[in-house]
């Protein structure tokens, strides 16, 4: 059954994994020897109906190709959900490894005039989900001295997007999630990270295609299948990336491409002994910043090359 026991016997809860680039991870976690709590309520890319039948594909999939995987419903939007969702993996398998945070919907819409529900019910899929699926399997890996968090971020957030105020800032919130849970849990042997996929899926799907700049871009991403973003997250809860203690970092995967993000440094500084006023951060401050700003591109202009 298992192409290489990357993640043998490992028991891995993957939400959103009826469809898209969550398929993709379950079907290689099974086929590398994990044990899959496949997690979906079967809604639409906006978060709206229900369909069991992506889900149970997945784990009849799984279960063929001769592993384990057994189906969760639950949503992860509130507490009660995202617990349930680590009980269904300890009911079934009677213990819990890893945990990939991939469960998103889209409600695009040009800033001013989102309205607080598209503000709220995509946070509340994407942040507030990772955080309760989160929460809920870290006294578990506490105890165990050991586990792993990969989490799904985007350059909508990490570079930036047009009409993607809500989903910008629950990637960037994401961000600091991993990063917070990977700093307060190193000492319990627990590791997380952040994949920024580049794949062609139903969220993908929804982008305005209403230019031909726009209409070449989507072209080129649906080269990029769910598939190649998959070995990456199978890396990240694998046996090998414990022992090389992989965590706290942003990964990137386009196709055949592999990323090592950055992450937020001081690029320069200045300083005046005697304090600043409005008028000297005028004069001297931004001038000596300049230079260094960062302009306001979107992500397709910052990878401008076709994927490879």
């Amino acid at each position: 059954m298992a192409d290489s026991g990357m993640v043998q016997d490992k028991v891995v809860v993957v939400t959103g994994a009826g469809r898209g680039i969550g398929r993709g991870f379950a079907m290689m976690m099974g086929a590398h020897g994990a044990k899959v709590v496949v997690n979906d309520i079967g809604a639409s890319v906006d978060g709206e109906g229900a369909d069991n039948a992506p889900a149970d594909e997945v784990v009849s999939l799984i279960r063929e190709a001769g592993g384990e995987a057994v189906v969760c419903r639950e949503s992860v939007a509130d507490a009660k959900g995202g617990g349930k969702i680590i009980e269904a993996a300890l009911d079934s398998f009677g213990q819990i490894d890893a945990v990939v945070n991939n469960a998103g919907i889209l409600r695009d819409t040009i800033f001013h005039k989102m309205t607080d529900e598209e503000w709220h019910a995509v946070i509340g899929v994407h942040l507030n989900g990772s955080f309760f699926v989160s929460r809920a399997a870290a006294p578990h890996f506490r105890k165990q001295s050991s586990g792993c968090f990969v989490h799904m971020t985007s350059t909508s957030g990490l570079i930036g997007n047009v009409g993607q105020a809500n989903y910008s800032a629950a990637k960037m919130g994401i961000l600091g999630l991993s990063k917070s849970i990977a700093l307060d849990m190193a000492r319990f042997r627990v590791r997380s990270n952040c994949i920024s996929p580049f794949a062609w899926s139903r969220m993908i799907g929804s982008i305005p295609t209403n230019t031909p700049e726009q209409a070449e871009r989507v072209d080129k991403l649906k080269q990029m299948t769910p598939e190649k973003i998959a070995p990456m997250a199978v890396y990240l809860c694998s046996h090998a990336a414990d022992e090389a203690n992989v965590t706290g970092q942003i990964f990137g995967v386009r196709n055949n491409e592999i990323f090592l993000f950055s992450q937020n440094r001081p690029l320069r500084s200045v300083q005046r002994t005697d304090g600043w006023t409005p008028e000297g951060i005028a004069n001297h401050a931004i001038p000596t910043f300049d230079a260094h700003f960062y302009d306001l591109s979107v992500s397709a202009e910052v990878f401008s090359w076709d994927p490879v």
